[in-house]
C-alpha cells in the first residue's frame, strides 16, 4: 500500500528542489564574449566569468587549456597562453554545464571609443554605397558595446560580435572600420574592433570618478556632479513631471480648439504652435554626460579583455574648457591602462579637424586650436599617437564625412610604431624654433622625407608677431626640412603660429601628403 505525501509536505519539497536549482548558477561568460569574437595574438588571453562558489571551471582554446576555481563571489578567471594569429577555433568552457563558442579568431584587437565622430557609421560617409558594397572582410570582426551609463563600475556589458560584411558594416563605426581595414590589409591577420562610443558625450563621462576626484584640477567636476546627484529626489521629480504633464494635456486641448499645430508643422506653415510635451525626469546619476557614467557602464566591464590598444575620437564636447583637456586625456589614458594591467598599451587619438566659420584674421583664435594643442602635448605620454585631420573638416558640419582618411591616418601611426613598419607615423610635428634676425626658422619631427605645400603654391596659415603679441600674416618658405617665416611688418619676431583658428586655411604637409599639425611657438595667454 503506497503512502501519500501530505500536500503541505509535498509543496515544501518542491520549493526546496526549486531553491536548490536556483542556487546552482550555470557557468557563464561576460555578455560580450561570443561566436565570431577575436582574441589578441601573441599575448596571454584572459578569459573570465561566473559560476557557483568553489566550482571548478576548465577553459580550452585550440591546444591551450587552463583551469580555475570560482571564488566566494562566484568569479573565476584564467589566462590562456599566447597564440599565433589564425583560426577559426572553438572556445570551450566547462563546469557543471558547458559553453562552446565557435568561429573564434586570433589576431589584433583594438578598443574604439569617443563621441559622435567615432559613433558615426559607415552608412554616413563619403561614397557610402561603394564602401558598404566592398566591405567583404570575413576575418574582420566588429562588436558594438550596448550604450548603458551606470552609477558604479559594472562587471558586465552586452554586445554581439559580427563578421564584417555589407550587411553588418553599414551600422558600425566608420573611423574604427577604416582603421581596422587598413591594419587587416597590411598585416594580413584577423582584426577585432570593439566600438564603445556615444555621441555628444564629454571626456569626463569616460573616466572613473575616483580617478578624477584624485586630481585637484578635476575634482571640482566630480564634486559638482555629486551635489546634483545628492539633491535629486526621484519621487519629487516624478510628481513635478506628472503635474507638468497634466498641465500640458490641458494646454494641448485648448491649443487644438484654437487651431494651433505642433511646433514643427506650425513653423513650416507660419502658424501659432501648440505647447511642447514635457520630458520625463532624468536621473543625473545615469546621464551619459556625467562624470564616470560611461566609464562605469561601457569601459570598466571590458577589462581585462586582451587588446593591442585603443583609438579615441572625442573633444568637441570639451572645447568650451579646452585648456583642461590635456590633463583630462592624460588621466583617462592612465585610468584605462591601469584597468587592463598590461603595461602601456597603445593609445591613439584623432586631433580635431577644422570647423565653423573660416579664419579671417591672423589674431583669431578659439577653443578648437587650444584643444588641438592639448592633444599635441599629450604625445609626451608614452606610447600615444595622433592622427592630424585639420585638412578634412567641414565648416558647416561637425561630423565630416571623410572618415576614410581618419581611419587611414590612425592606422598609419599604429603601423609605424606598434607594428614597426618603416613609414612615418604622421605628417610634420613642430619641434623647435630659432631666431635668425628678422626671421624665425621652424624645425619639425617627421620631416625626413621633406616638406611640401599641399596642392603646390605658397604656404598658407602662418602668422608672426613681435613682443607686442600682435600677429600678422607671414611669408613662409620651405628650406630643406625647415620652414622660414617672416614679415616686413615685424622687424624683431618673437613667435609664430600655424593654423591657429577654429577653421584655418593651411597647407603644410610632408612630401608623403600627410598634413602638419597646427601649433604655436608661444605660450601667451589667449
Amino acid at each position: 500500500m503506497s503512502k501519500r505525501v501530505p500536500v503541505a509536505v509535498s509543496m515544501v519539497l518542491c520549493v526546496l528542489v526549486w531553491l536548490d536549482g536556483a542556487a546552482r548558477a550555470d557557468v557563464r561568460l561576460p555578455g560580450f564574449f561570443g561566436e565570431h569574437m577575436v582574441l589578441q595574438r601573441e599575448m596571454a588571453v584572459p578569459v573570465w566569468g561566473w559560476a557557483d562558489p568553489g566550482e571548478k571551471v576548465t577553459v580550452t582554446l585550440g591546444d591551450r587549456t587552463q583551469q580555475a576555481t570560482a571564488d566566494a563571489d562566484g568569479r573565476w578567471s584564467v589566462k590562456l597562453e599566447a597564440l599565433a594569429a589564425g583560426g577559426p577555433h572553438v572556445l570551450k568552457v566547462r563546469g557543471k554545464n558547458a559553453i562552446e563558442l565557435g568561429d573564434v579568431l586570433v589576431g589584433e584587437v583594438w578598443l574604439c571609443s569617443g563621441q559622435s565622430n567615432m559613433a558615426m557609421t559607415v552608412g554616413g560617409v563619403l561614397n557610402r554605397d561603394a564602401e558598404i558594397a566592398a566591405a567583404e572582410f570575413p576575418r574582420i570582426r566588429v562588436l558594438a558595446v550596448a550604450r548603458k551609463p551606470a552609477d558604479a563600475p559594472q562587471k558586465d556589458c552586452a554586445g554581439e560580435w559580427k563578421v564584417c560584411n555589407p550587411q553588418t558594416v553599414a551600422g558600425f563605426s566608420a573611423a574604427a572600420y577604416f582603421f581596422g581595414r587598413r591594419l587587416h590589409q597590411e598585416l594580413g591577420v584577423p582584426v577585432g574592433l570593439i566600438d564603445s562610443s556615444w555621441g555628444g558625450t564629454p571626456i569626463q563621462a569616460w573616466t572613473s570618478r575616483k580617478v578624477q576626484a584624485s586630481v585637484p584640477e578635476l575634482a571640482p567636476i566630480v564634486e559638482s556632479f555629486e551635489k546634483v546627484a545628492a539633491s535629486y529626489d526621484p519621487q519629487a521629480a516624478q510628481a513635478r513631471y506628472e503635474k507638468q504633464l497634466a498641465a500640458w494635456r490641458e494646454a494641448i486641448a485648448k491649443a487644438k480648439a484654437e487651431g494651433k499645430r505642433p511646433a514643427a508643422k506650425a513653423k513650416a506653415q507660419g502658424k501659432p504652435a501648440a505647447p511642447g510635451k514635457p520630458q520625463p525626469p532624468a536621473d543625473p546619476r545615469l546621464s551619459p554626460n556625467m562624470p564616470g557614467t560611461l566609464y562605469n557602464g561601457m569601459i570598466a566591464p571590458l577589462a581585462p579583455y586582451a587588446l593591442r590598444g585603443a583609438i579615441w575620437y572625442q573633444g568637441e564636447s570639451n572645447a568650451g574648457n579646452a585648456g583642461l583637456y590635456g590633463l583630462q586625456l592624460k588621466n583617462m589614458i592612465a585610468n584605462w591602462r591601469s584597468d587592463w594591467k598590461e603595461g602601456d598599451f597603445a593609445f591613439l587619438f584623432v586631433q580635431l579637424p577644422k570647423f565653423m566659420a573660416p579664419q579671417k584674421n591672423p589674431s583669431e583664435t578659439g577653443g578648437w586650436p587650444i584643444l588641438r594643442e592639448q592633444m599635441l602635448k599629450t604625445l609626451a605620454v608614452p606610447n600615444t599617437g595622433m592622427a592630424v585631420t585639420i585638412d578634412i573638416g567641414e565648416a558647416n558640419d561637425i561630423h565630416p564625412k571623410n572618415k576614410q582618411d581618419v581611419g587611414k591616418r590612425l592606422a598609419q601611426w599604429a603601423l609605424a610604431t606598434t607594428y614597426g613598419k618603416d613609414i612615418p607615423p604622421c605628417g610634420p610635428l613642430y619641434k623647435a624654433m630659432r631666431k635668425e634676425g628678422d626671421r624665425i626658422a621652424l624645425e619639425f619631427k617627421y620631416a625626413d622625407g621633406g616638406l611640401a605645400a599641399r596642392e603646390g603654391g605658397k604656404l598658407k596659415g602662418f602668422a608672426i608677431a613681435g613682443d607686442d603679441k600682435k600677429f600678422v600674416w607671414a611669408d613662409a618658405t620651405i628650406q630643406g626640412e625647415t620652414v622660414v617665416v617672416s614679415s616686413p611688418e615685424v622687424k624683431s619676431p618673437a613667435a609664430v603660429r600655424y593654423a591657429w583658428a577654429n577653421n584655418p586655411e593651411c597647407n603644410l604637409a610632408s612630401k608623403a601628403g600627410l598634413p602638419a599639425s597646427p601649433f604655436r611657438t608661444d605660450e601667451w595667454a589667449e
